[in-house]
């Protein structure tokens, strides 16, 4: 059989919630690792929270975190770390010049938090856990790096304005990307070249594998890049329209149903007797 690489993204697709990997996914994969393939995970997510899953699956493969801007592997001291950051003065002035319609935000540099001002409703979003720190207060004082992204959390109906000024003051500098549906109000800043894409081609050239020797799934706007640059790219079944739209494949099943492992069995089953 041929072998793969497979890159996975974890929420909507890898996962069948917000922290489970099924034991009929895990099974699987794990046989494929077995059988030769490589599996890599590509997500939006920092380590700190995507290294469970990472170790869950027994990977030693480079992770991609923030959907490509940082690109590491705790097993291989000699890897070369693929990070891409914005630089700090940026996010800094978007923050103040659009903090009327702003609720919080917080900047992340590599696994450490830089956050405006704590409560309860910010917490899930941060994944405070796994050995991070914690910073909070003005950025000007406690952000001394250039972070790899930055999350702005706006007034409900308010992000537009927010998209507005990155687009007017900093286009071709800094990506502002809307999480969309339930949460509109929720904006990531991060490079222009950080992508998923981009992560899987620096991991698919260390690895050895060409772009039609990779397969990659995804089930939102953020994974786009990354089925753009799979040789096949398969959006879930539960994925966003948009995403489906640059997908060669859909999987009949959801990420709550192993949609992953059925995909997998029956592509390779037709790949074979194509072959």
């Amino acid at each position: 059989m041929k072998k793969y690489l497979i890159a996975l993204d974890l929420d909507g697709t890898l996962l069948s919630d917000w922290q489970t990997i099924s034991q009929k996914t895990k099974d699987y994969l794990q046989e494929l690792d077995k059988l030769g393939h490589t599996i890599v995970i590509a997500t939006g997510r920092p380590f700190r929270s995507s290294e469970k899953f990472y170790d869950e699956l027994g990977l030693t493969t480079p992770i991609i975190n923030y959907n490509g801007g940082l690109v590491t592997n705790k097993h291989n001291p000699d890897f070369e770390s693929y990070s891409l950051s914005i630089p700090k003065e940026y996010v800094i002035d978007i923050f103040k010049s659009n903090k009327h319609v702003i609720e919080n935000a917080f900047g992340e540099v590599e696994d450490n938090i830089y956050l405006y001002e704590d409560s309860e409703k910010i917490r899930p979003l941060l994944h405070y856990f796994n050995g991070a720190t914690l910073s909070v207060g003005n950025f000007e004082e406690i952000l001394q790096d250039d972070p790899n992204g930055f999350l702005i959390v706006a007034h409900e109906g308010r992000a537009d304005i927010i998209e507005e000024y990155v687009k007017d003051r900093y286009e071709n500098k800094v990506l502002a990307r809307n999480w969309g549906h339930h949460y509109n109000f929720v904006i990531e800043l991060h490079t222009p070249e950080t992508t998923k894409g981009a992560g899987l081609h620096y991991v698919a050239e260390h690895l050895g594998f060409k772009k039609e020797d990779i397969i990659a799934f995804g089930d939102a706007h953020n994974d786009i890049e990354l089925l753009q640059y799979a040789g096949v790219g398969v959006a879930m079944q539960n994925a966003q329209d948009v995403l489906k739209e640059h997908a060669d494949y859909i999987t009949e099943y959801p990420n709550t149903e192993d949609g992953i492992v059925k995909f997998l069995k029956k592509y390779f089953i037709q790949t074979k007797t194509q072959d």
